[in-house]
């Protein structure tokens, strides 16, 4: 389907992020050379996507799979963050959104239809989706927000992760725990993990704080359809665990939660940032994920955007927001600026987008999501995690650490 303006829409999102009207603070913009300064459409090369002042990106999510609520919020979000702002104040954008269920193949053949018809993705959802269209971003020059944070995204040329890396977020979360009197070096941690490249890269920072912490790793892997979690979590307790660390989706969480709190396994749970989604709260594992969770994300919670959870609730009246939400919004204002500086350059063509977005640095989306330091090949594009907490509150999570750098990260990182 594709998703245009909604109209009637009252709240200017730029408000809440507090980002220039037409522009942004990068390398690229700051270099000059642009023929398009003020945005006229007439003074800006195009060649794919761009139809008059409408610029089409490409949103391949998940809307009925494992991920779907993650999804959904994430695709609202980057729909209501375009309703509410233009490039260069001329060009408004559109999404074409299809639904891949999680399933790769699925992805890389709504891809093939899409991408003559597009400029950029706004999203590709998962890791295994990412990576089996790799070479075709590549060929295409396509600049692509991955809602993913593997370490091999990072290789992919316009490719930019939106946060820190799955190894490089769960080492700020055991750098947390470490310092909370939560865990203590030679402690045993069990570690159940998704097959593939998120559940891979989390395992990567666990062993990576393990060998500096001397700590005893016990690894479970598991399948994304793979739905009890009952026998990891008795391994774990014969194994005498002092933290389990869950890369997995949220329906794995919340079997891990249910059978650690009948098992009487009475430690804290350190997750990655797509581990948690506040529909949890409403089940059977809601008391031990409110008590012992801890998840290491790259973007924050709503108790320090209010204004934001104001615009999507109004934006989405039945929807229960969670943290996809910001997600959505922090990967739209990034591809803003990209657009923004590919404008004024005057180039808008695929190449010129490639180019802008090369050109990023020290990008700011005022605390939505964590600082990014630029989109380098193999490097994580920041050293720095939020830490959450489950609550009965609007998006399930508070925010119990500001973002900041563990002392982990920097080695991992790349």
């Amino acid at each position: 389907m594709k998703l245009g303006k909604r109209s009637g829409s009252a709240v200017v999102l730029a408000a809440v992020l507090a980002t220039a009207a037409t522009g942004c603070s990068n390398k690229a913009q700051d270099s000059g050379g642009g023929a398009a300064a003020g945005g006229d459409a007439g003074e800006v090369t195009t060649d794919v996507g761009v139809e008059g002042t409408t610029i089409n990106l490409g949103v391949l999510t998940d809307l009925t799979g494992v991920f779907a609520a993650l999804g959904n919020d994430i695709t609202n979000a980057n729909t209501m963050f375009w309703e509410d702002n233009q490039v260069c104040d001329t060009y408004d954008v559109e999404l074409d959104v299809q639904d891949t269920g999680y399933v790769p193949q699925q992805g890389v053949q709504l891809y093939s239809g899409m991408k003559d018809g597009i400029l950029a993705m706004q999203q590709t959802i998962g890791s295994p989706i990412n990576t089996a269209l790799a070479p075709e971003y590549e060929a295409d020059q396509i600049v692509n927000f991955p809602s993913a944070w593997a370490q091999t995204l990072t290789e992919i040329p316009g490719t930019g992760v939106v946060g820190a890396t799955y190894a490089v977020e769960i080492a700020n979360g055991y750098d947390y725990m470490f310092k909370q009197g939560l865990l203590k070096e030679g402690d045993t941690v069990g570690h159940i993990y998704f097959e593939g490249e998120y559940g891979a890269n989390g395992l990567a920072g666990t062993q990576a704080v393990a060998q500096e912490r001397g700590l005893e790793v016990v690894e479970a892997q598991i399948k994304s359809t793979d739905q009890d979690m009952s026998s990891q979590i008795t391994q774990f307790k014969a194994a005498g665990v002092n933290l389990v660390a869950l890369t997995v989706a949220p329906t794995q969480l919340a079997s891990a939660a249910v059978a650690m709190e009948a098992q009487g396994l009475d430690v804290p749970i350190l997750g990655s940032n797509p581990v948690f989604a506040p529909g949890l709260l409403a089940g059977p594992s809601a008391n031990k994920i409110k008590q012992d969770l801890y998840v290491a994300s790259p973007v924050s919670a709503f108790d320090q955007h209010q204004d934001l959870l104001d615009q999507y609730q109004t934006a989405y009246p039945d929807a229960t927001p969670s943290l996809g939400v910001l997600v959505g919004v922090g990967m739209s204002e990034i591809m803003k600026q990209v657009l923004d500086s590919a404008c004024e350059n005057g180039d808008l063509t695929r190449q010129g987008v490639l180019d802008a977005f090369n050109g990023l640095e020290d990008v700011d989306t005022n605390d939505v999501v964590v600082p990014i330091r630029g989109f380098e090949a193999g490097k994580s594009p920041s050293l720095e995690s939020f830490i959450l907490q489950p609550a009965d509150v609007p998006g399930g999570a508070t925010v119990v650490q500001d973002a900041f750098e563990g002392e982990f990260a920097a080695a991992i990182a790349g």
